[in-house]
């Protein structure tokens, strides 16, 4: 079946069955290679985009649910404000390790401070679970989301989400 999506500001034409899952069309039809497959069943959070700004698992959301709900990957985050500070902010305090997970922990991230721009050590905890972190970097995600938080806003627009 035919399905018109918007993905990072773009409308895109994909003919996948109803419950392909979202990550499947993105990493496959679409070519965005950056969201990643973690466990399959949205539990470690690698799959995790922006639907309509809310961080949402790709591998267990199947594409027939997304209608016309704007799609945000890793590939698009950074013309978000909040994405564009946690992109810095990663960067600043050296998060990365092996980088599998990244992704998805920039998105969980990005989706937290879009919301709650001064998080407590309280809100992190809540919005980044679920993200699973295999070379245990969690106290530089926490510091870099807390540096994020710290940076100014730029003239980026929150145009993808």
């Amino acid at each position: 079946m035919e399905y018109s999506i918007r993905v990072n500001g773009a409308i895109q034409s994909v003919d996948v069955d109803a419950d392909t899952p979202l990550l499947w069309v993105l990493r496959d039809a679409l070519n965005l290679k950056g969201t990643k497959f973690g466990c399959g069943a949205g539990l470690c959070g690698a799959c995790t985009v922006h639907v309509n700004g809310v961080a949402t698992r790709s591998c267990i959301t199947p594409i027939a649910t997304i209608g016309s709900r704007v799609v945000t990957t890793i590939e698009g985050i950074g013309i978000t404000p909040a994405g564009k500070k946690v992109q810095e902010a990663w960067i600043e305090v050296d998060v990365v390790q092996c980088g599998y997970c990244q992704a998805g922990q920039i998105m969980s991230a990005a989706a937290l401070l879009s919301k709650n721009t001064k998080p407590t050590d309280a809100d992190i905890d809540r919005a980044m679970v679920g993200n699973i972190c295999r070379c245990a970097t969690y106290s530089r995600i926490r510091a870099a989301i807390k540096r994020a938080a710290d940076l100014p806003t730029s003239d980026t627009r929150e145009s993808a989400t």
